[in-house]
């Protein structure tokens, strides 16, 4: 039995970006390693949820697990929780939340406080909340986390019967599909009101969760509004963290079989991000601790190459999630994902491809949704992959990018069907 090694890079697909002469990011980029991986296995385009829908990183996740996401999926906030180490028991409301900036006139100056909201600042503004927050519309409590940057969870807890998921989110950016989170490309630019959603408008649970959800809301952001954290960031003239935007909830764990049991596999993981490491955790696969990404590439990626050849003895199939791709994506920076991307085919591929037998590893690379630097948003784009090593018989495709993955042998495929592939390609 051969090798997994499935290599995730988040928001990695992409449209004809202006700034890179009408090239995606994958394109323009330099990409010997990855594209000699193209040239020596088959190509192809994946749909990671579906098509049609935009999915947020937990979903697109799930499916290429190869996990049913409607079938499995209870809402991005639990998984999150879970991964922060809060408890979340069925009838809890869990959510997960970014800190904000508000300006004066109700607009969201921005979602992420210009993504520079340091460790230290945002512990003190989760201080803020927990110590002058109360819930006082019901008889309820709360617990807020934040976890990495701007971002944070939060459960809600009902002292008389259960919570209901079936409410909106607060954050503009984001609407449900049924139990699906979705990017949506046009929102009005202010804090929405948490309600029920469509169908459960009578529902006893789900407004009392609106209710709540909107009293926290409230009162978080009259006390991060008054708070010295953030006088002192606009005196420095830098954007204040005085909201939190709530998204994604869900009012329970998922089930999830355990993917060694369903896939005979023993999986390892790395992971950066709160949400992937719920998943993991949720899913069974073991997490390897990874040192905290300091944001210079080649110390970054040369570390994860080096902690990749190392663990990938220690187990059937190794899972690694690169989140450096999206966060340029969200900022409509594409020349920054460009040299993002080549900083993983220059400073994770170069080092690590000469460590393996390739004969015996079957590689995948994909994504988990696409973020155009242009929507500066997740799209429905299916997301460019490749499977090579492992006796993988070559197709003519020669390069890594959207337009080889479109000619590539393996077609058009959905995200749950991607995982079975790879453990039957590993079987052969």
């Amino acid at each position: 039995m051969k090798k997994i090694l499935y290599v995730v890079l988040d928001g990695l697909g992409d449209l004809p970006c202006r700034d890179l002469g009408g090239k995606t990011p994958l394109e323009a980029a330099e990409t010997p390693q990855m594209d000699v991986l193209a040239k020596r296995g088959r190509l192809g385009l994946v749909h990671t949820v579906g098509e049609g829908i935009a999915p947020e990183s937990d979903i697109g996740v799930i499916s290429i697990l190869g996990y049913d996401a409607m079938k499995y999926y209870t809402g991005r906030g639990p998984l999150e929780t879970f991964a922060a180490g809060l408890t979340v028991n069925d009838g809890d409301l869990a959510y997960r939340v970014n800190f904000a900036t508000l300006g004066p006139n109700g607009e969201i100056v921005d979602r992420r406080v210009g993504r520079n909201l340091t460790q230290a600042e945002a512990d003190e503004l989760c201080k803020e909340v927990n110590a002058k927050v109360k819930l006082e519309g019901a008889p309820a409590t709360f617990e807020f986390k934040n976890t990495i940057g701007h971002r944070g969870v939060l459960v809600i807890r009902s002292l008389k019967g259960k919570l209901s998921s079936e409410v909106g989110n607060t954050d503009p950016a984001y609407g449900k599909e049924g139990p699906l989170g979705v990017a949506l490309l046009k929102y009005e630019n202010k804090v929405a009101k948490c309600a029920p959603v469509h169908g459960h408008e009578r529902s006893r649970k789900a407004k009392l969760s609106a209710q709540l959800t909107n009293e926290f809301v409230d009162k978080s952001h009259q006390a991060l509004d008054a708070c010295e954290v953030n006088k002192k960031r606009v005196a420095a003239g830098k954007l204040a963290g005085n909201v939190i935007l709530t998204r994604d909830g869900g009012d329970r764990l998922p089930k999830f079989p355990s993917l060694s049991k369903k896939f005979g596999f023993k999986f390892g993981c790395f992971v950066e991000m709160p949400v992937e490491r719920g998943i993991a955790m949720l899913t069974g696969m073991e997490v390897v601790p990874i040192p905290a990404q300091t944001g210079d590439l080649e110390k970054d990626y040369t570390g994860q190459a080096a902690l990749t050849a190392e663990k990938l003895a220690s187990y059937d199939a190794l899972y690694i999630h690169i989140k450096g791709p999206d966060l340029p994506g969200h900022d409509g920076d594409a020349k920054e994902k460009m040299a993002i991307i080549t900083g993983i085919d220059r400073f994770y591929f170069a080092p690590l491809l000469p460590k393996l037998d390739l004969s015996q590893v079957v590689i995948a690379i994909t994504a988990d949704h696409s973020t155009p630097c242009e929507l500066k948003a997740h799209s429905a784009d299916p997301v460019p992959t490749l499977i090579s090593g492992g006796g993988v018989e070559a197709d003519a495709t020669q390069a890594f990018s959207e337009k080889e993955c479109a000619r590539g042998a393996l077609g058009k495929l959905k995200g749950v069907d991607l995982m079975p592939l790879l453990v039957k390609l590993a079987r052969e």
